[in-house]
């Protein structure tokens, strides 16, 4: 059987809130006793999942990252594929929000753009299937539990997906340092895709001739460009502001 293996505090309670019939065996680090764990494994018990102890050595060895003494070995979590999409967008009882990540590779900036999205609300997260980090052990821990609410949802060829979200309503704004309105002004509100670039490079051209609107984010400093996570909380959380007010 092919197993997963989820570490951190807030990645492996939100597992075990949202999906507790994929954990196996909670792995704890020997000695820790503080309240956060005990919550974790009060968690457990109640659910019947065996708990073992381990060293931090041993913890160490099985989790590429920071596990905060806690893991959790879980069957594979469920993989969405483009049906979903529009299943969900089929069922929304609210106007879409959606979020495109155009080729962002490290893993590490996909988890935090995944937990930004699941805090401003966001229905699912596009990226491509192609030149993009995957749903992986690092992506969970750095979104501390978003991955477990927020689709993430590959699709085979993003400037399809993008004209057929555009035929169902969408609006899509993308972002771009060399466009002329601020992320500030661009219409945020209403059946709405925000485009984020890749790191570097940004949005390719096919995906840039695809957006309705393209806006960019103010720079005041020396710095010429954010991290793409940092730029995502920003464009997502404006969005929220618009459409609170509106």
């Amino acid at each position: 059987m092919k197993q997963e293996l989820v570490y951190g505090l807030h990645a492996v309670q939100a597992l075990l809130k949202s999906t507790p019939q994929r954990a196996l065996e909670l792995l704890i680090l020997r000695g820790r006793e503080d309240q956060r764990v005990q919550k974790i494994l009060q968690q457990a018990r109640a659910l019947d999942i065996s708990v073992r102890l381990q060293t931090r050595a041993e913890l160490d060895a099985l989790c590429d990252g920071n596990h905060q003494g806690v893991a959790l070995i879980a069957r594979p979590g469920k993989l969405h594929d483009e049906s979903h999409l529009w299943e969900l967008l089929r069922d929304l009882s609210s106007q879409p929000f959606l979020l495109i990540l155009d080729g962002v590779t490290d893993p590490h900036n996909l988890g935090a753009c995944l937990r930004s999205a699941d805090a401003a609300g966001v229905q699912a997260v596009i990226v491509p299937k192609d030149n993009s980090a995957g749903m992986n052990e690092t992506v969970r821990k750095v979104a501390c539990g978003a991955a477990e609410a927020v689709p993430l949802i590959p699709v085979t060829n993003l400037a399809r997906t993008m004209k057929q979200l555009q035929e169902q309503g969408i609006w899509i704004v993308g972002t771009t340092g060399e466009a002329d309105m601020p992320v500030f002004k661009a219409p945020l509100t209403g059946p709405l895709a925000l485009v984020m670039g890749a790191e570097g490079a940004g949005m390719r051209r096919l995906t840039r001739e695809h957006c309705d609107y393209l806006a960019l984010i103010p720079m005041a400093g020396s710095v010429s460009s954010l991290n793409v996570s940092v730029a995502t909380g920003i464009c997502l959380f404006e969005a929220v502001r618009q459409r609170t007010a509106s």
